[in-house]
């Protein structure tokens, strides 16, 4: 079975992004072992603490090298990625080995899928600056900047991202053109 790690880009526990993370986990549990990356105690990206690399760094990089996959669900702060998100993909952007370029990252080659939860921007500039710093850093895009969906504005008083069946058919269609490719 396949293994899919999600990196929520968000750390707040009633995240939209992590409620669509736990539908896409329900639709393709059957089809792939799913695992969150917990990542919250990552230290701010360093070059003066990057040898000896970090125990939390070394962990996330393990988690993201033993998957077959990663989803990123993310929401837009500022038209941008989340500093916590951007902060983990510097980190995993990073060589191995201590000024060794050659010997790769944790995350180059591995296929990703982007999906992001927010206003009615559907998240479009995180996901297109996500597309392009992943492929700067030799990932394997998969259906590019993947999709964006709107809450509405009741969503963020209550909390509780209710996704229409059209919300939940276009993540069934991500999930399975991400499943045929890795």
């Amino acid at each position: 079975m396949k293994k899919v790690l999600f990196i929520i880009g968000s750390l707040r526990k009633k995240s939209f992004n992590r409620q669509l993370a736990n539908e896409v986990e329900k639709i393709i549990s059957t089809k792939a072992e799913i695992k969150y990356l917990e990542y919250a105690d990552l230290p701010y990206m360093n070059q003066d603490i990057e040898f000896p690399t970090p125990e939390a760094v070394t962990r996330v990089r393990k988690e993201i090298q033993d998957s077959d996959g990663i989803w990123i669900f993310t929401p837009e702060y500022n038209y941008n990625i989340p500093g916590v998100l951007k902060n983990l993909l510097d980190w995993m952007s990073r060589p191995l080995i201590a000024n060794d370029w050659n010997s790769g990252t944790a995350i180059k080659d591995k296929f990703v899928t982007i999906s992001g939860v927010g206003g009615k921007n559907c998240t479009q500039n995180v996901r297109e600056h996500l597309y392009n710093l992943l492929n700067a850093m030799q990932t394997k895009v998969i259906d590019e900047k993947g999709i964006g969906l709107a809450v509405s504005g009741e969503a963020f008083a209550t909390d509780e991202a209710n996704f229409s069946e059209a919300d939940i058919e276009k993540i069934k269609k991500q999930a399975e053109s991400f499943l045929s490719k890795i």
